[in-house]
Order: structure tokens, then C-alpha cells, then sequence
């Protein structure tokens, strides 16, 4: 039998009937069929990502990105000033937001990075003319010996403390692991003779491993057991950034590509190759194609490549991008970037609810027939909560329902079938059930589904049905 709901469609059909100590019980299964729509283009941890304090009202978003010196965190050994992380993280989330950050000791034009006191302790540096600037003018950048023992001491100690301290801060999205190379990108081109060693990266590497558990952390190049100058990390719990996004992504099949990220990730075998399914994926646009991705193909400059095909392969959930930030987008740029970067990361569609009551339990199963329209799975672990609001408009009960977790589901166009039991003690006549993802950040952005229901009776939260209780 057919309800019609002013919107939503409603079925009730009648269950099972059990007989419990002599009690017979009916159990009716009530089914609603939600409704698709748009969902918005700043859903916390995925996106486009300004650098910190953008222009307000450029382009939506969740996150803000920033460098850190590691001379302005790190004084000793077994001394740090984190105020200038505490400032940046409290600012970013003043705007509901959280950060992306990397902390570097080397940067062109900087004249900061590796802690004094490493350098008044005769840790060797090379200074030079940095020409990988482009499209920037060649700048001075300061090197350090990778292979000194004080300097590797000093990332085991900051990374140890940083995660002691960090790890799992609402405020922080992500860490671009950093702290090696130009810009902290795991590089020293031209000057190959003074990257780190194996042997230091795996000092890093291990480091971020012990430290950090819950935030995730993401590494600039993929590299299999083979590599050779890229300590190997697929099998490591890391994600990967591509920071030279739409510019150097896809397999060009030229030998002297193979760099580019998607011939990297391939070169570095299956465990790299699958990382996007249990690791997030980040990087940034390579500034020379910044916003203009998004225009129409005779307009990008000459290299670049395909944006919408770029996440497709590399299953990105969040990139840098200055280009829609830093001036106003024409309205047909705004509005194939604002397509494009709906589908990065995760995008959750309630297809269908099903609520089964039971009066000798006083409990009620949902279940969510949820499909995943994203290129990439919701990787945190924040919990969904379930809210019963009354006849009155009041949530008469609200509680965790573990059973009800976005976290791990794949792209895919077959539902993923979710199931929770909720108490419904004490309930009666007709309740309407609602549905958020608890963002840790107090006033973070909430997580938003691509329903026409999503906030239809309370902000923030999703109506999946109403039942009907005697």
C-alpha cells in the first residue's frame, strides 16, 4: 500500500509476526524513497583549498593550506613554540574550517627553515641559485646535510612531540608530511647530489608512522621497494599529494614523463595503486594552470591536462588551487569548477530507508541503501548520530549509531546497504528520524548529503523518514 508524503514517498508493508512468550508482535517494515539533489561543493575534507585567509565569497570551501617554518616551531632539541601552529589552526577554524599544513626547512627566498640551533651547532649547508622556480624567477634556497645525525634527531624529536600533541586535533585535516626538500616536497632538483638518503627519508618516515594515527598524513611521490632515490612507502599507512595536478597526472607514455604521478603510482605497484581505497589523495594545480582548468579546453595552456580525467585516475579528494581564490571567476568558470570539484573526494546519496519498530524490544532497525557518487571513499572516523524529533518538533532522543559510519565506502552506482538499531523506548504516534555526521570541529562546515531532505527539518541534519509507533 502506497502513502503519498508531501516529500517523501512512504510505504508501509506489514511484516513478520512473531510469537514471543505467548505476545504476538507485528513488525512493519516502513520504506521512504529520498530524493537526489545537488550536494555543496564545501563538505568538510574534500575540495578545493585556498592558501590561509583567502578572499571571502571566492569559492566555497572546508579547508585552508599553510606552510610553517620548522625554525619557528623547533628551538632545541627539547624545546618548541607552538603558538604559530596554535594562531593558524585557531584562525582557520574561526571560519569553520580546518587546515593543511606542511612545515619545511627549506623554501627559495626564504630565509627561514632550519632551526638556529642546528646551525649554530655546524650543521653543514649549501646555499645557492634555485632555477626550479617556474613560472617564478630563479631564487636563493639554503640546503641542509640530510645525512647529518644532529638534524635527523631533530625530525625524530619534532615529529614525535608534534604528534604527541596534534595528532587527532579537530582543527587539522591533513599534513602534507614535508620537512625534506624545496617547499618540503620531498625533492632537491636540480641539485640531486644533496637530497636525503633512504635512509633519512626512512627516518621520516618512520617518525610520522609512530606519531600519527588519526590525522592523516600525505607523502609527495609514490615509490614501490624499487625506487631508487624515493625511500619505498606503498606499503606505509600514507596518502599521496600530486602537486603538480593537471600538469604532470597523466601517463603521457613518454620516458622522460615518467615521473608524472599516475606512472609513478604505477611504477610503484598495486599497494600504491590502491591506496586511494584506504588513504586520502591530495596535491595542488600546478600554478601555471590554476583556475584555468576549469575553462574551456582552447583556452588551457598547452600542458595541461584534463581535470575531470586527473581525478577520475587519481581518485583525489582535495587540491590546492589559488586560481579560483584569488580573483572572481567568470560565471561559466564558477560553474564547471563548481561540477567538477562536487565529485572529488566522497558525495553521499541516501537512495532508500527502511525502519523495522519492535515493541518487545522497544528498538527499531534503519537501514540505508547509500551510494557513494564520489571518486574516493569518506576516509574519517567521525561518528553519525540519529536524532527521533516528536510531533512537537523536539528531538525526543538522539543517539550514536555506529552501524550508520560513512567511513570506508567506495565509488560505486550499487548501494551500500547500512544497518543500526535505535531506542525508541518510550516513543509513540508518528516520529520523524533525522541523520548528521558529527564533525569534531564544533562550528566545522557539516557534512551535507545529495538529498533534496538534507536539512529539511533541522539545519545540519538529514531527514530519512518518519515512523509510526503505537
Amino acid at each position: 500500500m502506497r502513502v503519498h508524503h508531501p516529500t517523501l514517498a512512504f510505504r508501509s508493508v506489514l511484516g513478520l509476526l512473531f510469537i514471543l512468550g505467548g505476545v504476538t508482535t507485528v513488525v512493519a517494515q516502513q520504506t521512504f524513497d529520498l530524493k537526489p539533489a545537488a550536494s555543496p561543493v564545501d563538505n568538510p575534507l574534500k575540495g578545493l583549498v585556498p592558501y590561509a585567509r583567502p578572499y571571502p565569497d571566492r569559492f566555497p570551501h572546508s579547508m585552508e593550506f599553510s606552510y610553517l617554518a620548522l625554525s619557528d616551531l623547533m628551538r632545541a632539541e627539547d624545546e618548541f613554540d607552538w603558538q604559530p601552529l596554535e594562531t593558524l589552526l585557531d584562525d582557520i577554524a574561526s571560519r569553520g574550517n580546518q587546515a593543511v599544513i606542511r612545515v619545511y626547512v627549506e623554501y627559495p627566498g626564504k630565509q627561514k627553515g632550519i632551526p638556529e640551533y642546528l646551525i649554530k651547532g655546524g650543521l653543514k649547508l649549501h646555499t645557492y641559485l634555485n632555477t626550479n622556480t617556474a613560472p617564478l624567477p630563479p631564487k636563493q634556497i639554503t640546503t641542509p646535510d640530510y645525512e647529518d645525525e644532529r638534524l635527523r634527531s631533530a625530525f625524530r624529536a619534532f615529529i614525535a612531540t608534534f604528534g604527541n600533541k596534534y595528532d587527532g586535533d579537530a582543527r587539522l585535516a591533513y599534513i602534507t608530511a614535508g620537512l625534506l626538500g624545496t617547499w618540503g616536497e620531498w625533492h632537491t632538483y636540480p641539485r640531486n647530489d644533496l637530497w636525503a638518503s633512504n635512509e633519512t627519508q626512512a627516518i621520516v618516515l618512520d617518525a610520522y608512522e609512530a606519531a600519527f594515527s588519526s590525522t592523516p598524513v600525505l607523502l609527495r611521490y609514490p615509490a614501490g621497494p624499487n625506487h631508487g632515490y624515493q625511500a619505498e612507502n606503498a606499503s606505509r599507512p600514507f596518502g599521496y599529494h600530486d602537486d603538480s595536478f593537471a600538469w604532470a597526472t597523466i601517463d603521457t607514455g613518454r620516458q622522460e614523463d615518467d615521473w608524472f604521478y599516475m606512472p609513478a603510482l604505477k611504477a610503484a605497484g598495486r599497494a600504491a595503486i590502491d591506496k586511494w581505497k584506504t588513504q586520502p589523495i591530495g596535491g595542488e594545480i600546478r600554478p601555471e594552470a590554476w583556475g584555468k582548468v576549469f575553462d574551456d579546453r582552447d583556452q588551457w595552456p598547452k600542458q595541461v591536462q584534463s581535470f575531470h580525467e586527473c581525478v577520475s585516475q587519481t581518485h583525489a579528494t582535495w587540491l590546492m588551487d589559488t586560481g579560483m581564490f584569488r580573483e572572481v571567476a567568470s560565471p561559466k568558470r564558477l560553474e564547471r569548477a563548481t561540477k567538477e570539484v562536487r565529485r572529488m573526494g566522497y558525495d553521499f546519496y541516501v537512495q532508500r530507508v527502511a525502519f523495522v519498530p519492535d515493541r518487545q524490544t522497544d528498538r527499531c532497525q534503519i537501514t540505508l541503501q547509500l551510494i557513494n557518487q564520489g571518486v574516493a571513499p569518506f576516509y574519517a572516523d567521525w561518528p553519525t548520530e540519529v536524532a527521533v524529533v516528536d510531533a512537537a518538533g523536539k528531538i525526543a532522543k538522539r543517539m550514536i549509531a555506529p552501524g550508520l559510519s560513512m567511513r570506508g565506502h567506495l565509488p560505486s552506482a550499487t548501494a551500500h546497504e547500512l544497518s543500526a538499531s535505535i531506542d525508541i523506548a518510550g516513543l509513540s504516534g508518528t516520529n520523524t528520524v533525522l541523520m548528521r555526521v558529527v564533525h569534531p570541529l564544533e562550528a566545522g562546515k557539516p557534512l551535507r548529503f545529495a538529498n533534496a531532505e538534507q536539512g529539511q527539518t533541522k539545519p545540519g541534519w538529514l531527514t530519512l523518514g518518519q515512523i509510526r509507533l503505537p
